[in-house]
Order: structure tokens, then sequence, then C-alpha cells
């Protein structure tokens, strides 16, 4: 499953009453793991910048009068998200923008069935807040002190580690322990290569099993063949 952790910075707050994107960053995810790959592009907005969004991102129309207009960026950007699920905190800003730029620039527009908010998931897991983003990097130890201005690349970084927490990503055993035995496992400590246990719920029924009966005891030669140090003799013990 691909995923890709996004931010925007623009000069203001409302994309139909002239405001525009500057910035755009993006954190490719594979089932939930940042794989290193990543989007960032400044933007020239062929206009001013408000000082109060100064303020915010720190970057001014001098510094972005040489960057490329969002029109030579776009099928470049399109061609980075693809049909990714765009994880973004406070989706419903940061798409308004998006999807205003690709308008008008002809391209087609990202529907909001390829976007997952991590703010409603915030509110859904801590309804009493705060859900910002400096209040969930608090909440789960998150080091955001890098964050003196907001930066599109940065934040989108940083909401990628917001967003695994937000889904239990970086529970241990992939979430297959109950609370009780994650609990009590919290405590223990085991040796690098050492083989942890811990007692997995089990299916009502047993899968179906799909390898034949010789492929198993070729498996079990092949296994011995490679002498009581091999680690799959510890799973076939």
């Amino acid at each position: 499953m691909r995923e890709i952790s996004f931010d925007t910075e623009t000069t203001g707050l409302n994309p139909r009453g002239g405001d525009r994107l500057v910035e755009i960053g993006g954190v490719e995810l594979i089932n939930h793991i940042a794989t290193g790959n990543s989007y960032h592009v400044y933007i020239n907005p062929l206009r001013d910048m408000p000082e109060e969004a100064f303020r915010v991102h720190g970057l001014s129309a001098e510094f972005l009068s040489d960057k490329p207009l969002f029109e030579h960026v776009a099928d470049e950007f399109l061609e980075f998200v693809g049909d990714a699920t765009l994880v973004i905190h406070n989706a419903a800003f940061d798409m308004g923008f998006i999807n205003m730029e690709l308008e008008r620039a002809g391209r087609r527009t990202i529907p909001n069935t390829q976007v997952l908010d991590t703010l409603d998931l915030a509110r859904r897991k801590h309804p009493s807040g705060p859900n910002s983003l400096d209040a969930l990097c608090s909440r789960y130890g998150i080091d955001n002190s890098k964050r003196i201005k907001h930066g599109a690349l940065l934040d989108a970084e940083i909401l990628a580690e917001v967003y695994l927490e937000l889904i239990g990503g970086r529970q241990t055993a992939l979430g297959l322990m109950t609370d009780e035995e994650e609990t009590s496992s919290a405590g223990s400590s085991f040796e690098p290569g050492e083989l942890g246990t811990f007692n997995a719920r089990q299916r009502p029924s047993p899968l179906q099993r799909l390898l034949q009966e010789s492929e198993l005891e070729a498996h079990k030669a092949f296994i011995e063949g490679m002498g009581d140090s091999a680690i799959w003799s510890k799973y076939n013990g």
C-alpha cells in the first residue's frame, strides 16, 4: 500500500480569493514505512507575500521569484502522487489549494476518496484534544525541535511519524498481543537475534494448508542440511 505524507505552504487562507500555493512537500510510505523517496518544490505564486504568511513560513516574494510556476511542475507532481493516498493534517485546507492550482493548470484534480485526514483521526482518538501537529508531537514524544517555522517537507516528515502513532504503527508484535500481554512483555528484554514469545490470538478455524506434504518434507530436509545454527530451526523446533 502506497501513501504520501503531504503538506503545503501558501500565501494565505483563501484559495478562491487570490491566495496561491508556494511550497509542496511529500514523503512516500509503503505499508506505513518511509521509503526515503520524497517530493519537494517551491513555487512562484506571481503575487506578493502577505506579512502574516511570511511570519508562518519565512518564504518571501523575492525568494520565490525565480522558482517555477505551478503549471510547470503539475505533471511531475501528479506523477509522484499517482494513485497513492495523500495523508494530510487538516486536509480540506491543503486540498483546496492543490485542486485550485490543478484546475488553473488544466490538470485533473485529486478526489476526496484519495485523501486521508489525520486531523479527523486525531479527533476520534483524542476527542479532548488538542490535536495540532505540534500538540500531537508532544503527546507522542516526536522531536519537532527543528520546526521553528512551517516548512512543507519538514512538516510532511513529522506528519509521517504522527500518522504511524495514530494508527498504532509502532506497537510491538504488530498489534497481535492483547493489552495485558503487551503490558507484561514491555518489561522483558531479549538479546539481539533472540526470538521473543507471546500468545497470539487464534483463528476460529485454521487456514487451509497450501503446501503439499512433499514440499514440506523437502523444506525440512533443506533446513536440516543448514546445521543446528540455522535460525529456521528455532521456528520449526
